[in-house]
């Protein structure tokens, strides 16, 4: 059987034991993508083994809070755990959007592990092309 040996995995699982899981208070970071994808931002969240009703989606103001928890999978009495290196708990990130973007109109999906908010660009930021009207009506002011 070949192994691949990482030297730092020890040490990550023993910082994971000695933190604890993330609590609702202290949660633990989620990893995350995020781009510009025409006329809106599209953000992606790894959320693997999270169920949907796991996840805690609030936006206050500019401050998009995305928060999931991984809970434990129930296991008959007699399961001896031999190796266990998923993470359990909360998982949190917290964004701040430009106010150019449109909150009110976030749009949501979850599918195979990932969470997909796309937001869309404001009216108001998009660029637009401003006409300049030649007029013929030009008035003096006299004073």
């Amino acid at each position: 059987m070949l192994m691949r040996t990482d030297p730092f995995r020890e040490l990550d699982r023993l910082a994971q034991q000695l933190m604890g899981p993330g609590t609702w208070s202290k949660p633990s970071a989620m990893a995350m993508d995020a781009y510009r994808e025409g006329d809106e931002y599209v953000v992606a969240f790894d959320l693997p083994g999270v169920t949907a009703d796991a996840i805690d989606i609030d936006v206050e103001r500019n401050m998009l809070t995305v928060k999931a928890e991984r809970r434990p999978v129930a296991k008959a009495d007699d399961v001896q755990m031999e190796l266990s290196e998923r993470p359990l708990g909360v998982f949190s990130r917290q964004i701040v959007l430009a106010d150019t973007l449109d909150t009110e109109h976030i749009q949501a999906d979850y599918d195979a592990g990932v969470l997909t908010l796309r937001i869309p660009i404001a009216e108001r930021a998009r660029p637009r092309k401003i006409s300049i009207g030649v007029g013929s009506g030009r008035k003096q002011i006299s004073g």
